[in-house]
């Protein structure tokens, strides 16, 4: 069976997932989620037992309920899990090497969704390189990013 591979930014933190125990991918609105990712909103997806291994490093947890914990990359920060006290955690979709293989299909929390959120669509939208072309920063910019595959080795370096 194909593993949904993923991790953090940095690559300190990597796992492997079981798409056959995957549940439904959702987008969460609730404020403590907003919090805890520092977006409008949050898209994890959950876990039957057995379906998250971690292939390399652990998420450090923040106890943010009495009920929850919240997993990140202590190196770098990234958001990784939202975890139920005895549950196997839930995985932020946008830390799998494919996020488009998880897409959500429900949204909960809505009682404090963004009043601008439904409209998020109908910006005007540009690609990164269009809306970088005006600061000459970006020209010789040097990504550090663990690329979306696991490496042998970490810290990452390429040849």
């Amino acid at each position: 069976m194909n593993q949904l591979t993923g991790g953090c930014q940095c690559g300190a933190v990597r796992f492997a997932c079981d798409p056959g125990l995957a549940g439904t991918a959702s987008i969460c609105h609730c404020r403590m989620c907003q919090k805890a990712t520092g977006q409008y909103f949050a898209a994890l997806v959950p876990f039957r037992p057995g379906g998250v291994t971690w292939t390399r490093g652990a998420p450090k947890l923040f106890r943010s309920s009495n009920h929850v914990s919240r997993g990140f990359c202590a190196a770098c920060g990234t958001p990784l899990t939202y975890q139920i006290d005895g549950a196997e955690p839930s995985i932020a979709c946008g830390a799998f090497d494919d996020p488009t293989a998880l897409p959500p299909t429900e949204q909960d929390g809505c009682e404090a969704e963004l009043p601008f959120v439904a409209g998020l669509s109908q910006l005007p939208r540009a690609t990164t390189a269009e809306s970088v072309v005006e600061q000459p920063l970006f020209a010789d910019i040097v990504s550090h990013q663990h690329p979306d595959h696991d490496t042998a080795v970490w810290p990452f370096e390429e040849d």
